[in-house]
């Protein structure tokens, strides 16, 4: 059986950078696999800044553009990061294409929230 394919794409602040290589360790740790593509994950996470206004912004874009590969395949997509935790109810609010939220104190959890 093939191991379930992560694309986590990274915005906004330093921290987050740091956070993805945390998130990949812990499931890479599960068993998951990963790849460099959206086209080609089973998984996309997005590890976002509540701070930064850009990243705020290029965030809703890139849920816009990950709709199809949802509605074509079954797309899991998370959320993870200060901006799932500072406006989980903002990102949840008639969008249904957030599977996962996550903020930094759920990492370790992730494996068992996908």
């Amino acid at each position: 059986m093939r191991a379930p394919q992560v694309f986590i794409e990274t915005f906004g602040c330093q921290m987050n950078e740091y956070d993805t290589e945390l998130v990949r360790s812990i499931l890479k740790a599960r068993g998951y696999g990963f790849t460099d593509s959206a086209d080609t994950a089973d998984v996309v996470l997005l590890n976002t800044c509540a701070i930064r206004e850009n990243a705020h912004n290029k965030v809703y874009g890139r849920l816009g553009l990950l709709k199809p590969l949802k509605e074509e395949r079954g797309l899991v997509i998370g959320v993870l990061g200060c901006m799932a935790q500072n406006l989980k109810k903002d990102l949840l609010a008639g969008d249904a294409l957030i599977d996962v939220l996550a903020g930094p104190d759920s990492y370790r959890a992730l494996p068992d929230l996908l």
